[in-house]
């Protein structure tokens, strides 16, 4: 499926994510929306990618796909306020996972330095 140009777009960046808002037309020249979660991620070699998905939402789900998002905010703000509490998102956090650290970034550091050396004749 060919998409058409943006109409009318927004973006949030937050953190190695962003979010894209673009409203685009149909065929039949009406509009929906479409929501896409570019996410960052590094390679070893200090070069980056990005990983993206994307949702499309039509007209005749707005109403619902509202009512249930503000639902669905409006209860983890009751439950657990607005404060975030998620060590991840503190700039300084280093998290030790399973003998592995996570990097500022929250991905996984895949340095070997802690890493034992075995040889087959050994084992």
């Amino acid at each position: 499926m060919m998409e058409k140009e943006e109409i009318f777009s927004k973006v949030l960046r937050a953190g190695r994510r962003t979010y894209f808002f673009d409203v685009r037309s149909t065929k039949a020249d009406d509009y929906y929306l479409t929501i896409t979660e570019s996410k960052k991620f590094t390679n070893d070699d200090g070069s980056f990618h990005y990983k993206k998905h994307k949702i499309y939402i039509y007209k005749e789900d707005f109403q619902e796909f509202n009512d249930i998002l503000n639902e669905m905010t409006a209860y983890i703000i009751d439950e657990k306020g607005d404060e975030v509490i998620s060590e991840r998102h503190q700039k300084d956090f280093k998290k030790e996972y399973e003998g592995e650290t996570l990097t500022e970034n929250g991905e996984l550091n895949t340095s070997t330095e802690s890493f034992t050396d075995i040889e087959f004749d050994d084992i």
